[in-house]
């Protein structure tokens, strides 16, 4: 079988591997659809803090099951599945308090192990998700949805909120649609238009361009002077994250989702003035499993997010586009079978 693996950083190709065998309480599956995220690019580029080489990319896919046992979760061979793509140890301290998505030793598909950039893989039984009617497409953007969602869960989400997601990638462009369905009012700031326009046709109640605009400004018309009630950082920046904490209230909540390397110098009593709630957001826990009836039963128009669907065969011309993306690409799609 054909994988993309990332050797180092900065170097990609396609390579031959053996199909793999699967375990007692795995099934064999044939890959679909795989979305590039952020982290892959960051693992290509050598900035994925958590990264490590030779590595094969992924963690977002559809598949179809080839091999299964009788199992009791009626997984059958045929049927449209994606899966939860990170793996815990269960004994470490916060998989003992049910907090498995911030394991001390979490590895997750396509950064501490291989990943789904393959055209088959094997998954434990108990990680695969039926597709309850969702298209091929639709599952492979469930686990970057789930990311989001499982912010929008972390603070007092909910109908009267002022919101600012700061970051209209992919993720971004996630958070509006999770604080959407709490009810809250939500605005995105980026600074190229063309994600902004996503934004928008995705039910913003404002754009900031942060490349035309002064952020603070209108954040301050937006609230009456008072700043967000809460702001979801995602993209990863130090800058960023001294900016959330600028534009949010007295009393009001940061939650930070988005993934760097470089350190952030501020002055924290800034912090304290405020009585700030600041969050930390990690992967997420069974949100994935929610969110595939969420999409189903409210019709969420996730694939309106993809601006690219690229043949396998020229993912390495994807990872390349990314790596220097003028904000036009979104997110993207390859496409390994039919």
């Amino acid at each position: 079988m054909k994988v993309v693996q990332i050797e180092a950083p900065g170097k990609i190709n396609i390579v031959d591997k053996e199909i793999p065998k699967r375990n007692k309480d795995e099934a064999l599956l044939k890959i679909k659809y795989c979305g590039i995220c952020g982290s892959d690019v960051a693992a290509y580029t050598g900035n994925q803090p958590f990264a490590t080489y030779p590595r094969i990319p992924g963690h977002e896919f559809s598949a179809e099951i080839v091999e299964i046992d009788d199992n009791e979760d009626g997984l059958q061979e045929g049927m449209l599945v994606t899966a939860i793509p990170y793996f815990n140890c269960e004994t470490c301290y916060p998989c003992q308090k049910g907090k498995r998505n911030c394991c001390e030793n979490n590895e997750t598909m396509g950064v501490q192990r291989d990943g789904s950039f393959s055209e088959y893989i094997t998954m434990p039984v108990k990680r695969i998700i039926k597709a309850q009617g969702l298209s091929a497409q639709e599952l492979a953007l469930i686990e970057p949805f789930s990311i989001s969602y499982h912010a929008s869960k972390r603070v007092d989400m909910r109908e009267g909120k002022k919101v600012l997601v700061i970051g209209a990638g992919a993720i971004g462009l996630f958070a509006l649609i999770s604080a959407k369905m709490k009810n809250a009012e939500v605005y995105v700031c980026d600074v190229y238009g063309h994600r902004l326009e996503y934004a928008k046709k995705l039910g913003a109640h404002g754009v900031i361009n942060a490349h035309h605009e002064d952020v603070k400004e209108k954040v301050m018309a937006i609230t009456n002077q008072n700043g967000m009630d809460i702001v979801m950082e995602a993209v990863g920046l130090p800058e960023t994250f001294l900016n959330a904490i600028e534009w949010t209230s007295f009393g009001g909540q940061i939650v930070l989702i988005g993934n760097g390397k470089r350190h952030t110098e501020f002055n924290h009593s800034v912090i304290l003035k405020k009585e700030l709630d600041i969050f930390g957001s990690r992967n997420s826990t069974e949100e994935m499993r929610e969110l595939v009836e969420l999409v189903k039963a409210h019709d969420i128009k996730v694939t309106d997010i993809v601006s690219d669907i690229v043949d396998f065969k020229d993912s390495i011309d994807a990872f390349e586009k990314l790596k220097n993306n003028d904000g036009t690409t979104m997110k993207v799609l390859i496409k390994f079978s039919e």
